[in-house]
């Protein structure tokens, strides 16, 4: 509980708790009946932002606030009142320069605000008032200082929220109908196929290249090793001989209504080639799998991309967690929206949920959306070579800590996946050319928009905008800058609720609206996977695998599997990584497990 909090009477606190505002002050009232918010409004050019969200009223950043009757410097309370500007001091109960100010001349000096914390005061109840306009106006100018470079910096999270929840583990056991169902379509993986020699991790086989087809094979790699989606097809999950079944027994009644037969279009079905995919990748063979299958039913989903030219891996990926999507979405019987992360395997894994949250700048008024996504593009910092959030981002991700000094040379200090997290998540001043229609002016205004992670997904996937293409110059190029990026990444401070302490800090009472962030329940902390790598020009270049299995770390080249050290992984030029949760949480299952 901040301090401010801490200071209100009782009957405040209950209120605030039981989520009811307190009763108004009468002279704040007053106050606002004959002066309206105007005068909130012309402090924000006095407002400055300190560390963890904290704003004080200074007139000059150097200035240092003195008692204009006592001329102390250092009481406990200092306010500036709102009418004059002129500061007092309060510190009861010595005296309250302060109350003496209001009732010595006219009325309309009893609202004063406290120039260390920002927080309304009424002199005459010698108590500190709420009122949502001016906390709109500090809050509006919190935003705009981190938008201009000031010295915001999130706040930690609290220790609350670092507690996770915890779901006891219950291992799958089969109940009866799933034992007939794997007795009866299901093989045991059998050891000893083929030559373990090399000692390579189970199921790691490599993909033979079917023509330009590195950017399919790069991504099925990490998709193969995905825990929860791994877990899912092995555990059959989906199998793909019942789905056919299943296809067959709906394609009867069509055929007969319709007097068309639409197998064809049953038949598709990704997730079923996926399923081939994992037992044949998983049968412990190491000759490398040809997943031609795949790529003839991945054609038919995408045609627009049915081709041997070379694609691009993040369209890929997007497109076939869509047609995985897609045949789930076709089911009847499910009924989940793809927002929900719950509709089917691709997205119960990669799905999350961002948050946009866009302000007026002249009333304070947020528009909050929310936005269902399986991964997340970003921009590569700007080139701003001794910036100050160089700097600050340089000292706190030290350059992945490589050894190399080649590479510590060469790319330190140049942009960073956390870097380009804080890009993606800290406020924009939207330009004039996108104003955005105010529900409370009721005409078109300027805003700032911020982006935030409402909910984390399983599996992150983080995109890097590497290929621009210009619409003036009517050209394309690729960007070759280095990218650093951890194997251990917090995303605690890009959640919603991270973004919202900083923007409020110490304010007392939040907006409508801003509710509990919805990843309370799921760890933020993630380990890196997999990174898939692109080298080469825009129109000619090849994809590449590096995957993370049993602490070690093995590099994905088509047909060709190689064991590597992490610093050749550091030094990779980044164009897809995958995270998971260090922490997954298992549900456990409604139904009654067999003995």
């Amino acid at each position: 509980m901040s301090s401010a909090t801490a200071s209100l009477p009782t009957s405040s606190k209950n209120n605030h708790y039981n989520g009811q505002l307190p009763q108004p002050c009468p002279h704040l009232s007053d106050f606002k009946s004959r002066h309206g918010h105007k005068p909130f409004r012309a402090l924000q050019e006095c407002l400055r932002v300190k560390p963890l969200g904290r704003a004080a009223i200074r007139r000059d950043p150097g200035e240092v606030p003195r008692c204009s009757s006592c001329g102390e410097s250092s009481r406990p309370r200092l306010y500036a009142c709102v009418t004059c500007a002129a500061v007092f001091c309060h510190s009861p109960p010595e005296s309250s320069h302060a109350a003496a100010h209001a009732e010595s001349i006219l009325p309309g000096h009893e609202i004063a605000i406290d120039v260390d914390r920002a927080e309304l005061f009424c002199c005459t109840c010698r108590d500190q008032v709420y009122d949502r306009d001016f906390d709109a106006a500090v809050v509006l100018a919190q935003t705009a200082a981190s938008t201009l470079g000031g010295s915001t910096m999130r706040a930690a999270p609290p220790e609350n929220l670092r507690k996770r929840r915890r779901v006891d583990y219950r291992p799958w056991t089969p109940d009866p109908r799933e034992r007939i169902l794997m007795g009866k379509y299901s093989s045991p993986l059998q050891k000893g196929d083929g030559d373990l020699s090399a000692g390579l991790p189970w199921g790691l086989r490599g993909l033979n290249n079917l023509g330009n087809t590195c950017f399919m094979n790069s991504v099925l790699q990490a998709l193969l090793h995905t825990p929860p989606l791994r877990n899912y097809f092995l555990s059959d999950r989906h199998n793909r001989y019942v789905c056919q079944q299943k296809n067959n027994a709906n394609n009867v009644p069509r055929k007969k209504a319709t007097g068309i037969d639409s197998s064809k279009n049953l038949r598709l079905c990704l997730a079923c080639d996926m399923d081939a995919m994992f037992s044949a990748v998983f049968s412990g063979g190491r000759t490398p799998f040809s997943p031609a299958k795949f790529l003839h039913s991945w054609w038919q989903h995408a045609a627009n991309l049915a081709s041997y030219e070379q694609q691009d891996a993040h369209e890929f990926f997007i497109s076939m967690l869509d047609g995985i999507h897609e045949k789930v979405e076709k089911d009847q019987s499910r009924p989940h929206s793809q927002g929900s992360g719950d509709c089917c395997i691709a997205h119960r894994v990669f799905s999350g949920i961002l948050r946009s949250d866009v302000t007026c700048t002249a009333c304070g008024f947020t528009s909050t959306t929310y936005d269902p996504c399986v991964d997340i593009s970003l921009d590569l910092e700007p080139s701003q070579g001794g910036s100050a959030k160089m700097v600050s981002t340089k000292s706190h991700h030290a350059c992945n800590s490589e050894p190399d000094s080649m590479i510590s040379s060469q790319n330190c200090g140049i942009s960073t996946l956390n870097g380009c997290l804080d890009h993606f998540t800290r406020p924009e001043r939207l330009g004039s050319d996108q104003k955005f229609f105010c529900q409370q002016c009721q005409v078109r205004q300027e805003s700032l928009k911020q982006m935030s992670i409402r909910k984390l997904p399983l599996v992150s996937c983080f995109h890097i905008k590497r290929f621009e293409h210009s619409s003036t110059r009517n050209m394309s190029r690729k960007v070759d800058r280095y990218l650093q990026f951890p194997f251990s990444l917090d995303m605690a401070p890009y959640l919603s609720s991270s973004i919202l302490r900083s923007r409020f800090g110490n304010r007392i009472f939040a907006f409508d609206g801003d509710e509990p962030d919805a990843s309370n329940e799921l760890s933020s902390e993630f380990e890196l996977l997999a990174v898939v790598t692109h080298t080469g020009k825009l129109d000619a270049g090849h994809y590449v695998t590096y995957l993370r299995l049993s602490n070690q770390w093995y590099k994905c080249d088509d047909a060709w599997i190689t064991q590597v050290n992490e610093n050749i992984v550091r030094a990779a030029q980044g164009y897809m990584m995958f995270y998971v949760q260090k922490v997954l949480n298992y549900k456990a299952s409604e139904k009654p497990v067999a003995s």
